[in-house]
């Protein structure tokens, strides 16, 4: 009975965060450039308010931080190599004095990778709480859900800002979402030594949320340098943030 609470609330989590995200659909492409700013606020506030403190919690601190490191600096490779494979024409960012950070879909390679380990790790957390009781599973769900939903919304909206389209950028939460049954299973019948490497997978999750938001995203917000524009963006951010912080608080108190 527990691996069926478990997978039953697996795919409940992930449905339900990815048809979050799907709430999207009714944004206008033209407002994406604007919400983006939402999504680095919420990509920042997961980051530091939630994924790091966690996993400074479950593990060393330092291996934790050195994971944060080594996976800015991979991601950092990552991105080079992705932009290295496609710079085969005259016209590419890395020939291009004025480069358009936007333009390709690197932060939208980069932002799936690292949500669906933030989903295998949500799903193994879940597996752990179900193994403890099957209340403290349902919460634990219901949790992770509820912190999921501004984060995907996020990730949606940079994935259409990467250059993919609607049905593309909606596939990809489907099946990223699907890492969390992945990690649910996997969690059930091998907790144990996965619990040992819970605070490095958590690690590199903050490392792609911090990498996209500050060093894609972010230089792509300068190109808009009028007050108004920075004040709507400056706003913006800060309802990101605050997104998190609240429903962190709000659950903090149950």
């Amino acid at each position: 009975m527990t691996l069926y609470w478990i997978i039953a609330a697996s795919l409940a989590g992930g449905v339900l965060s990815a048809a979050a995200a799907a709430l999207a659909l009714l944004v206008r492409p033209s407002w994406v450039p604007t919400l983006v700013s939402f999504a680095i606020g919420a990509l920042l506030g997961a980051a530091f308010l939630e994924v790091i403190p966690k996993a400074f919690s479950h593990g060393d601190p330092h291996v934790a931080a050195l994971a944060i490191l080594g996976g800015i600096f991979g991601f950092f490779v990552l991105e080079r190599l992705l932009l290295w494979r496609h710079c085969h024409t005259e016209h590419c960012e890395a020939h291009d004095h004025a480069p358009h950070p936007f333009d390709d879909r690197r932060s939208g390679t980069l932002i799936v990778f690292g949500d669906t380990v933030h989903n295998f790790v949500d799903g193994v957390l879940i597996a752990a709480a179900f193994m403890q009781s099957a209340e403290l599973g349902i919460i634990t769900a219901i949790a992770i859900v509820a912190h999921e939903i501004p984060q995907e919304v996020g990730d949606f909206l940079i994935l259409l800002h990467s250059g993919y389209t609607r049905g593309q950028a909606l596939a990809l939460n489907l099946i990223s979402s699907g890492a969390t049954l992945v990690g649910g299973v996997l969690g059930f019948f091998t907790l144990q030594a996965i619990a040992r490497w819970e605070p490095v997978l958590l690690g590199i999750v903050a490392a792609s949320m911090i990498y996209v938001a500050v060093a894609d995203l972010i230089p792509g917000l300068h190109r808009r340098p009028e007050m108004r524009a920075t004040l709507v963006q400056t706003t913006l951010i800060a309802a990101g943030i605050g997104t998190i912080a609240l429903v962190g608080a709000l659950l903090g108190q149950h």
